[in-house]
């Protein structure tokens, strides 16, 4: 596996925002996590880049226990993170935001830069313009795009189709199967549950810090407490995961 989170634990205060989870995700997969709002699937993705330390559990990257490794040498290793609410930096220009994004490389970065601007088109556009005045979708974009730059093998996407038109969405989904064809393994946590899941190989469904099922996306589509919980009774309805 290149990617394995066994019973971490993790508390906000007294909180305990995770319980013991574990999940893999195997070189070249798109994995998804589901669930409702609260129940960790943000602080799983920030646990394993780094932003939050671990009270229990481990974390092994490509073979190798990063559970206290500095979240800046997570990067270096191989971990991008394009997080919730794109975290762009308004006031640099597109072009500015993206070389930020390989901050720690050495050497030219100029076959990265012309990679994402083939995978996305309005960046190279829009290479000029303030991150700050463009549209949500465009935003989510560059925050991608910024996460690329790190040349990583895995990709940790939080929520990327919040707030955005779904004709965006559906085309920032494109954009991530594209990516993953690419040889990026993808760990996604996404709102759109029914999107996600027809995106994925496989998934996690947590419930308050805590993995309660796992198996290929497609079966999870079809499990009828899924689909209840998170489809609405049928496949047409987006679910209602977040943090």
């Amino acid at each position: 596996m290149l990617l394995e989170v066994t019973g971490v634990a993790v508390f906000y205060g007294k909180i305990a925002a995770l319980r013991g989870v574990t999940l893999s995700v195997d070189q070249g997969e798109i994995v998804a996590l589901i669930g409702a709002n609260g129940a960790g699937k943000t602080t799983t993705l920030k646990t394993i880049s780094g932003l939050r330390p671990l009270a229990a559990g481990r974390i092994v990257f490509d073979g190798r226990d990063i559970s206290r490794m500095p979240g800046h040498k997570r990067v270096v290793a191989g971990i991008g993170q394009a997080p919730e609410g794109r975290g762009i930096f308004p006031g640099m220009t597109v072009e500015e935001n993206l070389l930020m994004g390989s901050y720690a490389r050495k050497g030219s970065v100029a076959k990265e830069l012309a990679e994402v601007y083939e995978l996305f088109p309005r960046l190279a556009e829009r290479r000029s313009q303030s991150g700050g005045t463009m549209s949500g979708g465009e935003q989510q974009m560059l925050a991608i795009g910024r996460a690329l730059m790190a040349k990583p093998r895995v990709l940790l996407l939080d929520e990327p189709s919040m707030g955005l038109a779904p004709i965006l969405v559906n085309q920032i989904f494109d954009i991530i199967s594209e990516i993953n064809g690419r040889g990026t393994t993808i760990l996604l946590v996404e709102q759109n549950a029914q999107q996600a899941l027809q995106l994925a190989h496989r998934a996690y469904v947590l419930e308050t810090g805590r993995v309660v099922k796992s198996a290929p996306a497609s079966e999870l589509l079809d499990d009828p407490e899924v689909r209840a919980a998170y489809l609405g009774g049928d496949l047409d309805v987006e679910g209602a995961a977040g943090q």
